[in-house]
């Protein structure tokens, strides 16, 4: 599958036209994970649908942890970790981050201009793009294709960590905290390009959060870590129905 021209629209349309008839996206489990000899997952259980899912948990109860272990950029002690059906071990790790694609929790640009970053992971794999329809989905102007990537906004850069990740076509965005570094006016503009990307595309997004009420804004399913557990996993309207818990609501994730 390939976008070479055309309208963001005809980039969203490509993948309205290939309807996804998947229920679940990722299945983990009893998976167990340590490093550097301390446990930070622990008999893991978890069931991610396609659609929009937040993992959601304190400082350092192993969200991020588990966020990575879906395109094998971590792989587990024991335990299973399935993509649509299948385990991601089984897949070549470079193929499997082009289609479940992470976006880090602070921009990690290139120096250059925008159009350079948005074609760093095209020319790595040796495909056409483009960065302007890119950069629309993403939610900047397209003008900002030429400006240097060093003296933009961290919203903004962020923004362009999203357009990089949608350059490589991907099914799935991880998102690790996409907001924890941007105020409240740049946090409301990212949020608000993720459910128009959400309702404009069939990509399907996983993003670590440690805020309630962003969980509420963003998902339609719910994975509450704590402790390197899973405490409760269900739809959003339902799991956070009860009102917001100050540990979750001001923490930063760690782990």
């Amino acid at each position: 599958m390939r976008f070479v021209s055309g309208k963001a629209s005809d980039y969203a349309g490509r993948f309205r036209a290939e309807p996804d008839n998947r229920e679940v996206l990722f299945d983990l489990y009893d998976v167990t994970y340590s490093r550097g000899g301390k446990v930070v997952l622990t008999d893991v259980r978890a069931r991610l649908p396609v659609g929009a899912s937040s993992l959601l948990g304190p400082s350092g109860s192993g969200k991020s942890t588990m966020l990575r272990l879906l395109n094998r950029l971590a792989d587990p002690d024991s335990g299973e970790v399935l993509y649509e059906g299948r385990d991601v071990r089984d897949y070549d790790p470079l193929l499997l981050r082009r289609e479940v694609s992470l976006v880090p929790q602070l921009p990690a640009l290139i120096d250059g201009t925008v159009h350079d970053n948005v074609a760093y992971g095209p020319r790595l794999a040796g495909r056409s793009f483009n960065a302007r329809n890119c950069l629309e989905l993403a939610g900047l102007d397209p003008e900002f294709e030429n400006r240097d990537a060093a003296k933009l906004s961290v919203g903004e850069q962020q923004r362009v960590m999203l357009a990089r990740a949608l350059a490589l076509e991907p099914r799935v965005l991880l998102l690790d905290e996409p907001t924890s570094a941007l105020d409240q006016t740049a946090r409301d503009a990212v949020e608000g390009t993720l459910r128009r990307l959400r309702a404009r595309t069939a990509i399907s997004l996983v993003v670590v959060t440690h805020d309630i009420a962003q969980a509420r804004r963003l998902s339609d399913y719910v994975v509450r870590i704590d402790s390197g557990r899973v405490v409760a996993q269900g739809p959003a309207a339902e799991l956070l129905a009860q009102p917001e818990e100050p540990e979750l609501a001001t923490a930063e994730d760690a782990t």
